[in-house]
């Protein structure tokens, strides 16, 4: 019917960036962007960056092989985003091992700085219990691996 798809971000270098738009169900009596949905956010970008490594989570939960669960999750909030600013996410993959990934994802305006997150997920069979990733997807996250120590600041 239509010719188009949503956005799913693009890499440049190793990080991957996604665009977003401040709505007006994004904000908070306030005005400003209710906590939360910078979570959303997030994990709207961790999900195309995976689609775009090759990573296909659907396939690999509809084949009982397992998904992604998020286990630990810190995130700083710095400055506010209102309605109509346009967000763009960054998401660096910081550390891989056999059955976790570790990203630093950060929300920007521009050049401030709005807030960062540092989020660990492990593969987990369906049972619940840690699973290795597929020796692939760990060689994708290898492609795109930054340094935690480096920053975009």
């Amino acid at each position: 019917m239509h010719d188009f798809a949503p956005q799913s971000g693009r890499f440049d270098g190793p990080r991957h960036l996604f665009a977003v738009r401040v709505y007006f169900e994004d904000t908070d009596l306030s005005g400003v962007v209710y906590h939360a949905n910078y979570l959303r956010w997030f994990e709207r970008a961790r999900s195309d960056m995976l689609r775009l490594l090759g990573i296909d989570q659907r396939a690999a939960n509809d084949a009982g092989e397992g998904a992604y669960a998020v286990t630990d999750l810190s995130i700083r909030y710095l400055r506010p985003a209102k309605l109509d600013d346009a967000v763009v996410i960054t998401s660096e993959a910081v550390e891989v091992t056999a059955a976790t990934c570790r990203l630093r994802q950060t929300a920007w305006l521009g050049s401030v700085k709005l807030a960062e997150a540092q989020v660990r997920a492990a593969f987990v069979a369906p049972t619940g219990r840690p699973r290795r990733q597929k020796r692939e997807w760990v060689a994708a996250f290898n492609t795109v691996l930054i340094p935690a120590t480096e920053s975009l600041a």
